[in-house]
């Protein structure tokens, strides 16, 4: 049984593409630990394909490679910080149009792929650590409720991170969290761990499958 993590960078955090077993330094290794721990019956394999950079087209040109082969029981999906940034740092925007239809279609077609497949959404997010982020929230805030409707839609779980690190930094500050305003720290991951784990047990507890 395969729980396989997708996303960019923020999930990426250097796993080792010569271990295709390793699950890099951030997130989904404290994820992976806290099962272990507390839940070591699933007996589930975890996998991190986090590519650093990718967008949501790109998450869909490797869909069959890095998702669908492998057959996951449960897919965790943490994208659209890069369909956001590209516009402000590369004059390369997505529309937040073509980041629904091809977020939709890639989960689309995992169900289709892997009958009984179990999906979790995690929302992008964004910390304006300067002045010059704040306009980045035009763009980012349409992508994050894009996502929260395909969630509903598609009867997917979801993890709201962009309202969870915006609270945490109210208390700790964004550099805290993450210093760049989209990479993580090691508190930064470890409230996404937090997250994610709170969620998968609400889900245990209410005797969903995964």
């Amino acid at each position: 049984m395969i729980y396989l993590f997708q996303g960019d960078s923020v999930t990426d955090c250097g796993w080792d593409r010569g271990d295709m077993s390793s699950l890099g330094g951030g997130y989904v290794k404290r994820i992976a630990d806290i099962l272990r721990e507390k839940y070591p019956d699933t007996g589930a394999t975890i996998l991190n394909r986090g590519v650093g950079g990718n967008r949501i087209s790109d998450l869909a040109a490797r869909w069959e490679e890095d998702c669908l082969r492998l057959e996951p029981k449960l897919l965790t999906i943490l994208i659209g910080i890069n369909d956001c940034w590209r516009r402000f740092d590369s004059n390369d925007p997505t529309t937040v149009e073509d980041f629904e239809k091809t977020y939709r279609e890639i989960i689309s077609r995992a169900c289709s792929a892997v009958p009984g497949i179990e999906i979790i959404i995690m929302e992008p997010f964004m910390l304006p650590v300067t002045e010059n982020m704040i306009r980045w929230r035009e763009d980012l805030d349409p992508k994050i409720h894009a996502a929260r409707r395909i969630a509903v839609d598609l009867k997917c779980g979801f993890v709201p991170l962009d309202g969870i690190f915006a609270q945490a930094a109210a208390e700790k500050g964004y550099a805290f969290l993450a210093v760049d305003g989209v990479h993580p720290t090691d508190e930064g991951h470890k409230l996404i761990a937090e997250a994610w784990t709170a969620l998968f047990a609400k889900r245990q507890s209410e005797s969903i499958s995964i």
